[in-house]
């Protein structure tokens, strides 16, 4: 893969990225910092020998279009003929409400339909596992194929020709094609149907979450978009919010700074849910202070982390993974970041910034609280200690430190913010403390 045009499609649990081409050239399971069984992106062989991608290619192609169905995470491409014959590939992972609970199933659905002519495709669905380094197990039913790995299954259903899929043959889409990829658990309703509701429904979901947004008239349709996008990199079950759904893209060509940014900087995180907070979509937030408040408890004494995986476990050592050369061939390809190990004082700041909306934003459901308060102080206690001190700073140096004036500025913030919201829940002597601290770090 030689592009990063590349569109996102996820549901908050997991995400693919597609080309202009309909390709999709990367995509983890079962979560974002799962294994790549996509990982075209990283690869440099040509399309008739390139694994893990999901390419759909219309025989005789001459042009591609692509655009997101309005104000969704729903992918439309549209494919172009040289005898006039258009292929519509809709692309989408699922994400709706169900009885009252938000429905994220690991599955990705794509959904062809002839618009005209007589359109031809050929469908290449080449998943690997072990990071490009173990080809799957294949094994067929009437209407399913299994992809087994060492460590799990996915399951594509179809209603499609097996034979054409697998021998990667071309084949005619006369009206509609349903092709549903996840976990290795069998369809028990009609594929077509199911297809439909799984995109109409998620079409839904998302025209209903934009809605709830507050967006001023101006940018709106970049706002939306970006909020959209912002909202795909947050993993749901935790709260989590990851850096980005990649690993490995060089910062600069040939620059060897191929980082793996599949986790959760707590910075980052207090930029994400600060921007979707304005727009008014607390949940996130809500979620994310829960995750935030599980990984400061788990550092019981000891510092806290700049970075953690999004299940909050704070161990991500980083290694190489050989059997793929990287983006246009600019490796190394790595799994893990370091940057756990590293001291970044800011991260005190960023986490109180993070809960301080809890404490004054009167649309939550749930509030701040004494009991809330009494952990951010011990981040607060924290910040005090560090606040002169040398670390690895904002950029995440590696091999030195020093001290940052950003790092004491969070630090500082984080004592201003504890003094606000003692004065909030009505507690003068702790605020009067650590009004008194924010006045000496500043």
């Amino acid at each position: 893969m030689r592009t990063l045009d590349l569109a996102l499609i996820g549901n908050g649990r997991i995400g693919a990225l597609v080309a202009t081409d309909a390709t999709i050239a990367w995509a983890c399971f079962p979560r974002f910092d799962g294994d790549p069984v996509f990982c075209a992106l990283l690869d440099t062989a040509p399309p008739a020998s390139a694994r893990g991608l999901w390419s759909i290619e219309l025989v005789d192609g001459i042009a591609a279009e692509q655009a997101y169905a309005e104000n969704t995470a729903v992918l439309v491409t549209r494919l172009t003929d040289r005898a006039g014959g258009v292929l519509e590939i809709t692309d989408c992972v699922p994400r709706f409400q169900v009885h009252g609970r938000l429905h994220q199933p690991t599955t990705i659905v794509r959904r062809l339909r002839r618009v005209a002519g007589s359109p031809r495709v050929v469908v290449r669905l080449r998943p690997a596992f072990a990071w490009g380094g173990a080809v799957p197990a294949v094994t067929t039913g009437s209407h399913h194929v299994r992809y087994v790995g060492p460590d799990f299954a996915l399951r594509l259903t179809t209603d499609a020709s097996l034979t054409a899929l697998l021998e990667e043959r071309p084949f005619f889409v006369d009206d509609t094609t349903t092709l549903l990829l996840g976990a290795d658990e069998p369809v028990g309703e009609s594929l077509t149907e199911l297809g439909r509701h799984f995109v109409e429904a998620t079409l839904a979901y998302w025209r209903d979450w934009v809605r709830t947004l507050a967006i001023p008239y101006e940018w709106q349709k970049a706002v939306i978009r970006a909020a959209i996008t912002l909202k795909q990199n947050a993993f749901d079950d935790t709260g989590a919010i990851v850096a980005a759904m990649t690993t490995s893209v060089p910062e600069a060509a040939d620059s060897g700074r191929n980082w793996d940014y599949r986790y959760c900087w707590l910075r980052d995180g207090y930029f994400v849910v600060s921007a979707l907070n304005r727009l008014g979509a607390t949940a996130t937030m809500e979620r994310y202070l829960r995750y935030l408040v599980g990984v400061a408890a788990a550092a019981s004494d000891g510092p806290v982390q700049p970075v953690y995986r999004i299940s909050g476990s704070g161990e991500l050592p980083e290694r190489v993974e050989p059997a793929l050369p990287g983006y246009r061939g600019m490796g190394p390809v790595r799994v893990g970041n370091d940057a756990w190990r590293q001291v970044q004082h800011d991260v005190y700041g960023a986490a109180v910034l993070a809960a301080t909306h809890v404490f004054f934003d009167a649309r939550l459901t749930h509030g701040g609280d004494a009991a809330l308060f009494a952990r951010l102080e011990t981040l607060g206690a924290r910040a005090v200690a560090a606040h002169d001190q040398p670390d690895a700073g904002l950029w995440e140096l590696r091999g030195s430190a020093r001290v940052h004036t950003f790092s004491s500025v969070m630090c500082w913030a984080a004592c201003d913010r504890l003094a606000r919201i003692a004065a909030r829940l009505g507690l003068p002597e702790r605020a009067a403390h650590w009004r008194g601290e924010a006045d000496r770090i500043r």
